[in-house]
């Protein structure tokens, strides 16, 4: 009864749950809402600021309500407005952490050592600052790269942690044991040009707030402030936990939405364990769960429930859905990524002809890598894609450096590509060369290439530039002469390890640098498929030229990180496998937190989907040229029997099995954790006549061994890793060894 009247009051209260209508109501104290995904949270925050202006408990400039994005605030406004017959709500305190905290400080920048008109420095300018304190303390920025040690900083200025609290424990051998004197200086260096980065925006203003010997500034806020609201709780890190709950002491009226299941961003300073100690945090406090779904089916809720049940660091909830069971998800397993891919996009088609639009369509994988041969096959079938929030794989910075690098092998006179790698890595050779070159090269009607060849006869060049230029041409030359004498997949693999290209990233710290090696092994995997190198760019070429216009429908191929938030009617999540997913480098740098997070990406994964979900894993995929066998997820092995089907290949784990586990599942747990995936490193050890390659094989001079293009030969010597093999029908090749087994394993 009361519900009735209240909706009949306040119009925009009609339609909501039980829940979310208490959420709205519950006003006074702290308040956490735990809405799992698909649960209307955005109806319930902005619904929820509405009442409260509407009921004039607050004014607009007495709320302050925070979000992760512009976007996000400007469409918080704008439903708050409409809520409310279009009523202008100006004046209140919305936006992100930073710009709100950005407003405040300008108002209290003193206090700090900064003027009010302070500069806020973008990431490039924050680099370069600190690698100028570097170069002046003589830290070598060459083996210290000043982009990671940023990021170092950056995490401590997540954590709430000033220089004066940073110790050796937390600086280890970083910057030679230097990092905090380094973090130290590059904070005074920024007071003195009246300036800070981003994360001093919330630093400045907790060491503000928390200043023992004024609390004015503090006092000011909490009388201000009668109302905070927080959307994406799951997503702060500690800085932002202690900034809200120093505002929070006024009132203590604040409400927290957000979902501990959904909490995927560790990696970038966000910690799960704000949301989940909420109820110590803030005595009295009030929790609400939303499982109610208004987007996916039951079948799709349970299966989802199953994984995630499975981590020990959650609240608890169970979604549930008035929609019905829907279709079971399907779970694929099949022979390989090729197959994974090909069965992928014969139901896509599926799927379209049964009147799903291809909009409605994505598919989601764990990593960047996994990309390529789902865009392949769909271009193959002639279905529209597109990668959101990332380049095609084609046009990724690594690979289109590494396309180059071959093309020049291929085509001396490919000036573009030449021009592209002739300075990556870094060899000291500057515009003013490249300048000089073209000159010399249209003087006398040569391409680049024959340009080089020709200056580096002369004196005109300085002799490191000119004994540089010579090795590389040098280079070049040794590539073109093995095109017709070495598989080309493997030639490229030895073009990208002799350049140095691959071992400028093994060397790079930065956080993209092992999704670029990733993906450059993945081209060197790709490349098997094609018959030759000539055939391979010019299948490169046409994927480039087969660009979409921008209209009309497509599939989406994003991360599962990229997908958070998004729904789509059919979600397609591939590469279900240990150590490619849950990775492998996230449990063994995070251990069990870093399991759980990569259960909860799982999780986000399978809640993407409102209609039809599909899971797939391999029996084997090829990675940087070696098969490498492959077991299901532990997350599949979690998943309910009931709500699930099972379709293998004949001769795959699983096989026979049409829509349920036997009592030991899919592939025995205690297996799965022992099994670690085998990724193809350059061999690290070796001596005369002998190799250790990744598969952890002795390879030794003598041997009789098989090459899948060569067929049998014999090893007559190695130098590292490279084997010159003596074949009984294609006579002496040089192959790596990464590329041969031994003749008694075929």
């Amino acid at each position: 009864m009361q519900e009735r009247s209240q909706a009949a009051e306040y119009p925009y209260l009609t339609g909501l749950n039980t829940e979310q209508l208490a959420a709205v109501e519950t006003m006074d104290g702290p308040l956490l809402v735990l809405a799992g995904a698909g649960t209307g949270k955005t109806r319930v925050l902005t619904t929820r600021l509405a009442h409260i202006l509407n009921t004039g408990r607050a004014y607009p400039s007495q709320i302050l309500a925070v979000t992760f994005t512009n976007k996000a605030a400007q469409e918080m406004k704008e439903r708050v407005s409409g809520l409310l017959g279009g009523m202008p709500v100006d004046g209140w305190a919305l936006g992100t952490f930073h710009a709100l905290c950005a407003k405040m400080l300008r108002r209290h920048a003193d206090r700090v050592g900064l003027s009010s008109n302070f500069t806020i420095l973008d990431p490039d300018d924050q680099v370069r600052l600190l690698k100028q304190i570097m170069e002046v303390e003589g830290v070598d920025t060459k083996k210290w790269v000043p982009k990671v040690m940023m990021g170092v900083i950056e995490r401590w200025k997540d954590r709430a942690l000033t220089p004066d609290k940073i110790g050796m424990d937390e600086v280890g051998e970083m910057a030679d044991r230097k990092l905090g004197k380094l973090y130290e200086i590059y904070q005074r260096r920024l007071r003195e040009i009246n300036a800070c980065d981003f994360g001093d925006l919330l630093l400045h203003m907790i060491t503000i707030l928390r200043d023992p010997t004024d609390r004015s500034v503090l006092e000011e806020y909490h009388h201000r402030f009668r109302y905070i609201m927080v959307d994406e709780y799951q997503d702060t890190n500690v800085a932002q936990y202690l900034w809200l709950r120093l505002l929070a002491q006024g009132s203590n009226n604040i409400c927290c939405v957000g979902d501990d299941d959904q909490s995927i961003y560790g990696w970038r300073g966000a910690e799960v364990g704000n949301i989940l100690k909420f109820e110590q945090d803030f005595n009295g406090a009030k929790v609400i769960r939303l499982e109610q779904n208004y987007r996916s089916t039951n079948n799709i809720l349970k299966a989802a429930h199953g994984v995630i049940a499975n981590n020990e660091g959650r609240l608890g909830k169970e979604l549930w859905s008035d929609s019905g069971d829907g279709e079971k998800i399907i779970v694929r397993g099949l022979w390989d990524g090729e197959a994974e891919a090909r069965w992928v996009g014969e139901e896509v088609e599926q799927l379209q002809r049964k009147g799903f639009s291809l909009d409605s369509v994505a598919v989601l994988v764990r990593t960047g890598f996994q990309t390529r041969e789902f865009e392949e096959r769909f271009i193959k079938l002639g279905v529209p894609y597109k990668v959101i929030g990332g380049a095609r794989f084609y046009e990724r910075l690594e690979i289109r450096d590494a396309l180059a690098y071959l093309r020049v092998t291929m085509q001396k006179a490919d000036d573009l590509a030449l021009e592209r790698i002739i300075n990556t890595p870094k060899r000291a050779i500057g515009p003013a060369t490249i300048a000089a070159l073209y000159e010399h090269g249209r003087k006398y009607q040569f391409c680049l290439h024959d340009a080089i060849l020709d200056l580096t006869q002369t004196d005109e060049l300085r002799p490191k530039v000119k004994g540089t230029l010579m090795k590389l041409m040098d280079d070049f030359g040794r590539w073109r002469s093995l095109i017709d004498n070495m598989h080309h997949a493997e030639l490229a693999a030895l073009i990208l390890e002799e350049s140095g290209y691959m071992r400028m990233w093994q060397e790079d710290k930065t956080p993209e640098a092992p999704g670029r090696i990733e993906n450059l092994k993945e081209l060197i995997s790709g490349m098997q498929e094609y018959e030759s190198l000539q055939n391979f760019l010019e299948h490169v070429a046409l994927v480039l030229e087969n660009q979409d216009s921008g209209l009309g429908e497509f599939v989406s191929i994003m991360t599962l990180h990229g997908a958070k938030g998004l729904e789509f009617d059919a979600v397609f999540l591939p590469g279900w496998e240990e150590g490619l997913f849950p990775s492998q480098r996230s449990m063994d740098e995070n251990g069990l937190k870093g399991l759980e997070e990569e259960r909860r990406l799982a999780y986000v994964g399978i809640t993407r989907a409102k209609k039809r979900a599909f899971l797939t894993f391999v029996g084997s995929r090829r990675i940087y040229g070696n098969w490498v066998n492959s077991i299901p997820s532990r997350f599949i092995d979690e998943l309910p029997k009931v709500q699930v089907e099972v379709q293998t290949e004949m001769g795959l784990a699983g096989a026979g099995r049409s829509s349920h586990w036997d009592s030991s599942g899919l592939m025995p747990r205690v297996q799965k954790r022992q099994v670690q995936m085998r990724v193809a490193k350059a061999p690290s050890e070796y001596s005369a006549g002998k190799v250790i390659n990744a598969d952890g094989v002795v390879i030794e001079r003598g041997m009789r061994v098989f090459h899948n293009k060569f067929g049998y030969g014999k090893i007559i010597h190695i130098d590292g890793h490279k084997l010159d093999i003596a074949f009984d029908k294609a006579g002496k090749k040089r192959v790596l060894d990464s590329f041969i087994k031994p003749a008694d394993q075929i």
